[in-house]
């Protein structure tokens, strides 16, 4: 394929992907930060362009970039080669004749996954990521595979730091929640974070089963965001509520705010200015006086009320000054996994809300 197709990845795209990723990240997807060290080598390394999957032969097979892990856990340990070197483990371990690289989801980190992998390996980053926000499980962002009972999905996984005998390579074949799980317990052998290449699968079964598109919305939701901001924060939230149909849920200090890490996932609490929020990675539920604001799949997500930065779940501390706004589920780009009482149910039952109803 041409790498002239597509649309160029420059250091200002970066911006705006970093900035609207980390915001549909809906509090999870990791660490912008992060993201920007690894897909700025990329787009410095190589004329990289994100192509639509349209440009895709309907029988290319598509692979899936990941990390996995708590985006709190304060040991996590990644290089730009364990990123690069899960593509290699899967052509080692496999006969698969890869035809390009998809991201599993959006967020700060997410929304860059697979760029370093594209540059290295000369694979297309395709616009199609399993999902246009940001989820707490692996099967969330499966493309419907865990459904599909024949399907054996590959994942490898990378991660760690050598010099604390925590890195660790892994290679898996199986079911989709099987390999997933074990995905997640090399994540909390590493210190709290893999960096993963999984799920296999046809263009074609992408089309049907993917957010299409959803890297380009992080894109400008991150330039509707970035255009307000040169006004002020104030505007800048305003800016980005109407470019996602959604509205400001509450402004002020966080306060009674928890987290903990347990079993590979942040878990936590927070209200601001009398907001309850509860989540699990991502935000999942935002209630006011008894009334639900909103349930995921619908977006919650905070930004800092002076400096306009996003703020993940991982980043959220008492005292800070934040704007928490939302939207419904029906203005993103969404997976149907979304939708799926049964992967919802999990969720509910880990920050001990009613949410499948809500669906």
């Amino acid at each position: 394929m041409e790498r002239k197709e597509g649309l160029k990845l420059t250091a200002e795209v970066l911006d705006d992907i970093l900035t609207g990723g980390t915001i549909l990240g809906g509090g999870g997807g990791g660490d912008p930060v992060k993201g920007r060290k690894y897909a700025k080598i990329a787009v410095e390394y190589t004329d990289l362009r994100l192509v639509p999957i349209d440009a895709i032969d309907e029988d290319a097979v598509l692979l899936t970039a990941s990390l996995v892990g708590a985006p709190n856990a304060k040991d996590q340990f990644m290089t730009a080669k364990d990123l690069a070197y899960t593509i290699e483990m899967i052509q080692k371990n496999t006969d698969l004749k890869l035809g390009g690289i998809i991201t599993n989801e959006q967020g700060g980190e997410a929304s860059v996954n697979g760029w370093i992998q594209a540059a290295i390996s000369g694979l297309p980053l395709v616009d199609a990521p399993c999902n246009g926000r940001a989820h707490p499980t692996g099967v969330m962002g499966s493309m419907n595979l865990h459904k599909q009972k024949e399907y054996k999905t590959v994942q490898a996984c990378v991660g760690g730091n050598p010099e604390t005998g925590s890195h660790v390579e892994c290679f898996f074949e199986g079911n989709i929640e099987h390999t997933s799980k074990l995905v997640r317990m090399a994540s909390i052998e590493a210190g709290g974070l893999v960096a993963v290449a999984r799920n296999p699968v046809t263009a074609a079964y992408a089309k049907e089963n993917c957010a299409i598109g959803g890297v380009s919305f992080a894109i400008e939701t991150g330039k509707a965001f970035r255009s307000g901001l040169k006004i002020s924060v104030e505007e800048a939230v305003k800016s980005v509520c109407e470019f996602l149909n959604g509205s400001v849920l509450a402004r002020g200090e966080v306060s009674k705010f928890s987290i903990e890490t347990t079993g590979g996932f942040d878990v936590g609490y927070a209200e601001v200015d009398g907001c309850q929020l509860t989540f699990w990675n991502e935000y999942a539920t935002a209630e006011r006086d008894g009334k639900r604001l909103a349930t995921f799949p619908d977006l919650i997500m905070t930004i800092n009320a002076k400096t306009g930065e996003p703020v993940t779940t991982a980043m959220m501390e008492e005292g800070l000054d934040v704007y928490v706004i939302g939207t419904d589920k029906k203005n993103l780009k969404l997976s149907a996994t979304m939708f799926d009482p049964e992967l919802l149910k999990q969720t509910e039952e880990v920050v001990g809300k009613e949410m499948v109803r809500y669906l």
